[in-house]
């Protein structure tokens, strides 16, 4: 069995659960389950970490605090969950000690995955890839970055199961195996904080292709320069099925105002019309779309049956989500906007868009294209939120270019719910898409657009 794999690997190891968080906790039930007495060692810098409940293990030991990470080639493997970052540590780790959920996965499974990477857009793909297949083929799993560990699914698997997994760049920063059906949607600026540079950002990235072999499938968007650079760089042998908004393409998938079409050696295959289809709005995810289409088509899939499945699908969360319409203004929520382009993208798919609130933890990135974008198609009331909303408009100003026509900088969202009811037009748009990351006030992205739509469904008025 293909488990069995997984198992092997962790057997009769001196581990350490790098991170106890979802996917920390999740390693851990696993190796339980299969060693019951077996040492193992949960680190993380969490000092205060709740341990309680796990007193009655007597072979398990915790190292938690600042030092949490000092002495990791003290193990036979490093089980390294996304979050922790070992590229600021101060020594050498032998890299084969290094592993993770994502990459016992993948080694045991990669044959069955479609795997789906990207600075944006990641989430929805692989939930759109996930909604038809499982409503036309059934038997199919969603897991990774989505918010399902890896190890939870495992005995849900049998030969027949498709898995589609959502991949971050973290869990692809150690892997040394790929997915059968490899994703590549885009690649921004994202992540520096982490990764220390963008060319290793990218390196993380492309590893969802690297270990991939002939008879693998690699789909991308071949209009993202970064990505079709990094392709040039390397003598991949792959199926390649790029797909594009911009180029008619002779294999793979290309888009005309609200029609896909599917070619092969020039010829049109399928096409798919979606002028109907609102759930999705805007050009990027066309995008999206595409790469959902072309990585279904690896399967037995009827395109009657992609279209009716792509209809019903509602879209996430936090992703250009419609709030509500309150005294005649529309609210939309876009937290999951964590980089410029991805709030460009948002306030091109709306239009109307009156009000816009931006900013976040400041992660160093070029928010040039950013202040580009909003000085050719101005907003008239922007808000500018924590360190990276500062530094938004500290740059604008130093341009010299002419600045909203009304604006603030406020961090409490009280005031900038309020701000919005006040200013924003009737029949307009407020937008939240901060182009920032939400960990100089917030846990996650989710929430702060759930506080922002908490506020703006209560706000008294």
């Amino acid at each position: 069995m293909k488990k069995e794999l997984i198992i092997d690997a962790l057997k009769d190891k001196k581990i350490v659960i790098l991170g106890f968080g979802k996917e920390g906790i999740s390693s851990y039930h696993f190796i339980r389950k299969y060693f019951p007495n077996q040492p193992l060692t949960i680190a993380d810098g969490n000092e205060n970490l709740k341990v309680d409940e796990y007193q009655e293990d007597k072979n398990l030991s915790f190292v938690l605090g600042q030092e949490y990470d000092r002495h990791l080639n003290d193990y036979d493997l490093i089980l390294k969950t996304p979050g922790v970052n070992l590229t600021r540590l101060d020594y050498f780790i032998v890299p084969q000690k290094i592993t993770s959920q994502t990459d016992l996965f993948i080694r045991a499974f990669g044959a069955q995955m479609i795997g789906v990477t990207g600075t944006k857009g990641k989430s929805t793909t692989s939930s759109l890839i996930y909604h038809i297949l499982n409503h036309t083929l059934g038997n199919t799993l969603l897991a990774g970055n989505i918010g399902v560990p890896f190890f939870d699914i495992i005995d849900k698997i049998n030969d027949e199961t498709t898995i589609v997994a959502e991949l971050s760049a973290h869990q692809l920063e150690y892997v040394t195996a790929s997915p059968h059906v490899a994703i590549l949607l885009n690649m921004f600026q994202e992540h520096l904080d982490h990764f220390n540079s963008f060319s290793n950002y990218q390196l993380a990235k492309l590893n969802i292709t690297v270990y991939q072999n002939e008879q693998d499938v690699l789909i991308y968007n071949s209009d993202n320069q970064y990505i079709v650079e990094l392709l040039k760089s390397h003598q991949y042998q792959r199926r390649f099925y790029p797909f594009s908004r911009q180029t008619v393409l002779a294999d793979g998938a290309y888009s005309h105002d609200t029609e896909i079409i599917l070619v092969s050696n020039r010829k049109i295959t399928n096409q798919y019309e979606l002028a109907d289809f609102n759930h999705l709005p805007g050009a990027h995810n066309y995008y999206n779309i595409m790469a959902a289409i072309l990585a279904c088509k690896t399967r037995p899939v009827e395109d009657a049956a992609i279209l009716n499945a792509l209809k019903d699908f509602k879209g996430l969360e936090h992703r250009i989500e419609f709030v509500g319409k309150f005294r005649d203004i529309s609210f939309y929520n876009d937290s999951i906007s964590t980089i410029p382009e991805a709030t460009i993208a948002a306030v091109n798919s709306l239009r109307k868009v009156d009000t816009l609130i931006i900013g976040g933890f400041d992660r160093g990135i070029d928010y040039q294209p950013l202040i580009d974008f909003l000085y050719e198609n101005p907003i008239r009331n922007v808000v500018f939120m924590g360190p990276a909303g500062k530094r938004i408009l500290k740059e604008w100003k130093k341009q010299g270019r002419p600045l909203p026509e009304s604006f603030m900088i406020e961090d409490n969202f009280d005031k900038i719910v309020a701000y919005a009811y006040q200013n924003t037009a009737k029949n307009k748009i407020c937008l939240l898409s901060p182009a920032a990351s939400s960990y100089d006030r917030f846990k996650n992205f989710e929430e702060r657009g759930r506080c922002f739509k908490e506020k703006v469904q209560k706000y008294e008025y």
